[in-house]
């Protein structure tokens, strides 16, 4: 055909709109193959989920259950599934109204009740299962209640007596009243004790008046105290005749009932976040507030009307400590919030990498599953297996607190700071690595993963700073071996017990079963949290003898702290992992925990460099763990689907990508 008549024909076909035939056979897109047919569950997954969620596991549904039903709740169709979650493409104002409506909704269908008015442990564990549930759907819906609930009503529970409890806790949880927690201001975080409001009382009226001093005392972060909280608790430095008696606890109305802010309170918004911008941040200043001597929060100190000064706890430093124990509750819904989140992100990333195909290792071969490549499991298999552990320390630290007694106080209060720490550190690392481990997809608002990441960054520092929390848990560490020998008795807190028995002794070699063996993971976690405390003990010692006082000694020696912090925090982790496997009958489900347990252990051993630097491993049995986390991620990988599953989680509180990620993003969907 000469080019002008093929010209010609080109053209005529383009004018009567017919199309030549193609020389080009059709090519079969990607196929989505759900990952349950070739996946089988080698295990129960019901069983596992019970051990994981450990209780209220009918509230839990019941609670997924009648967040599904509601418009509120944000459902979207994609790839033939709801799912339901935030819409963090709408403005802060909208995110804000948005919570407020939410919590309405779940007002009027009884969530809350009994959450402040019932006692007891089951009361207790209900209401942390509830609170779990409403994180995995938000996390800014879960801490704004957090803060009305577990700060501003736990501070009236610990710190109150009798009348304050009559007067505030059922129009609490009724939200009449909206409560706040005034704790961190623009000049003190962390250090509480230096806060700088001052509140001193007025005998001649029986008043205590609270003053904003300078800018740096200002209220600052206060979740709630933006737009719609009408109380707030206020932390400040009580004067008493001119004496400074330290931080107290005191209620102050900040909005009338009709959301007008009151006489002599300034109160200005903290701005947009980097997430959980349905938190109404807010920044408060008191312009000498007076409030009836009946608010002062008196459990732990009152002030007769005359003026003087009544506690029963005549040292400072243990009245200061009485006065944080709210935080232990915020640590305790952190740290197992963190996990809920791990969890998620786990189950969409892990889902993808069982759908999704990408290269061939042979000419013209089929693509290759990204979780049967090594290296995808390396990825996100032993985050598995610690998120995993994480969970049965996260029970374990829940059931500590509900069950707290006076005694177990310095307990609740090293575990809670460890775990927040360590637990929160793992979460944004794990988001982190699920966001990459999706590609592209990762960074789809729908799919979750990415928001999440802004919404949990701020765990690593609100209650408590994670490396301050270390450098607290190694302090307590210090003072229960300085104790022991003064008194030249053994260790019998804290775990430390293993202190008493002769210096655990690692082979030379390590085979797998050495490796596998539950014995060796907890003598090599014990001889490395054993030495760094001995290490950190001496280095402190050695810095006093040199003239430096106990405290500067202590931050000085903070590499040897945060080393000890984290060898505490693993070793406990690892106990509460061994106990549950000890709990459960000779079988399948048996068998997936010690894997869980071996990889979480093992790559504990590879991650800590203190293990190689202090010697505990010679770099040829370092060399022996590495090859051994490679030979567990194998063993996990056809157990990864049923682990995931067995968190629980309902599908719609997922992503699509977690499911058919091709529909979800077909024409049709767009279309619809």
């Amino acid at each position: 055909m000469d080019r002008v008549t093929w010209r010609t024909q080109v053209l005529s076909n383009h004018l009567n709109q017919t199309s030549m035939s193609s020389p080009l056979s059709p090519n079969p897109c990607v196929g989505f193959s759900p990952p349950e047919l070739s996946e089988p569950f080698e295990f129960d997954t019901k069983e596992m989920r019970k051990l994981l969620d450990a209780h209220n596991l009918e509230d839990r549904d019941w609670l997924f259950g009648l967040m599904k039903q509601s418009k509120l709740f944000n459902p979207r169709e994609a790839g033939g599934r709801v799912f339901v979650s935030p819409d963090y493409n709408q403005s802060m104002e909208q995110q804000r109204e948005m919570t407020m409506k939410r919590i309405a909704y779940l007002l009027d269908r009884g969530v809350f009740e009994g959450w402040l008015t019932e006692k007891g442990v089951e009361a207790e564990l209900r209401k942390l299962a509830l609170h779990e549930v409403i994180g995995i759907y938000d996390h800014s819906l879960a801490v704004k209640l957090g803060v009305h609930f577990f700060l501003w009503g736990g501070a009236i529970q610990f710190f109150g007596t009798k009348r304050h409890h009559d007067k505030w806790l059922r129009d609490t949880e009724n939200y009449t009243i909206k409560g706040c927690f005034a704790m961190s201001e623009l000049g003190h975080g962390s250090n509480v004790r230096g806060i700088e409001t001052v509140t001193t009382y007025d005998s001649n009226t029986g008043e205590f008046v609270i003053n904003t001093p300078c800018e740096s005392a200002q209220k600052y972060w206060i979740g709630g105290a933006a737009n719609h909280a009408t109380h707030t608790i206020v932390f400040s430095q009580l004067y008493i005749s001119g004496k400074n008696q330290g931080v107290h606890a005191f209620i102050a109305q900040i909005r009338d009932a009709n959301g007008n802010i009151c006489p002599n309170i300034r109160i200005a918004d903290c701005g947009h976040k980097i997430g959980l911008n349905g938190v109404d941040n807010g920044r408060i200043w008191f312009d000498n507030v007076r409030i009836p001597r009946e608010n002062l929060l008196n459990s732990v100190a009152d002030v007769s009307p005359d003026g003087q000064y009544l506690s029963a706890i005549k040292d400072p430093d243990q009245r200061f400590a009485a006065f944080l124990a709210p935080l232990t509750s915020g640590r305790v819904t952190i740290a197992v919030g963190a996990i809920y989140s791990s969890q998620i992100s786990l189950a969409i990333a892990i889902r993808y990498s069982l759908t999704r195909r990408a290269f061939s290792v042979t000419p013209k071969g089929p693509e290759v599953l990204l979780l049967d490549y090594p290296s995808h499991q390396q990825r996100l298999l032993p985050l598995l297996a610690k998120t995993y552990a994480m969970s049965f320390a996260a029970n374990h630290l829940k059931m500590i607190y509900v069950k707290r007694t006076p005694e177990l106080s310095k307990t609740i209060h090293v575990v809670s700071s460890a775990f927040k720490a360590t637990l929160t550190w793992h979460n944004m690392r794990t988001l982190q690595e699920c966001r990459e481990a999706c590609g592209g997809q990762g960074l789809k608002t729908e799919n979750r993963i990415g928001p999440l990441k802004g919404e949990y960054d701020v765990q690593s520092t609100f209650e408590g700073d994670n490396n301050v929390l270390m450098q607290q848990v190694s302090k307590a560490l210090l003072g229960e071996y300085i104790a022991a020998q003064k008194r030249s008795k053994p260790f019998k807190a804290l775990g430390l017990e293993h202190m008493n028995k002769p210096c655990p002794v690692i082979p030379s070699q390590l085979t797998s079963s050495t490796l596998q063996s539950s014995q060796f993971q907890m003598d090599a976690f014990c001889l490395r949290e054993r030495d760094l405390l001995n290490r950190f003990a001496m280095e402190v010692s050695e810095r006093q003898k040199q003239g430096e006082s106990k405290e500067y000694s202590v931050i000085l020696s903070y590499q040897l702290a945060q080393d000890l912090g984290r060898a505490f925090s693993d070793r406990t982790i690892l106990q509460t992992l061994l106990d549950a496997e000890a709990g459960v009958p000779s079988g399948s489900l048996k068998n997936v925990l010690a894997m869980l347990r071996s990889m979480y252990a093992l790559i504990c051993l590879e991650e800590d460099p203190a293990f190689l630097r202090f010697g505990y491993l010679s770099t040829d049995n370092v060399a022996a763990v590495r090859k051994e986390v490679s030979r567990l991620c194998a063993e996990l990988r056809p157990h990864a689907l049923a682990l995931v599953s067995s968190f629980g989680i309902p599908d719609a509180f997922l992503s699509p990508i977690a499911f058919n990620w091709i529909d979800a993003n077909s024409w049709s969907s767009v279309q619809h």
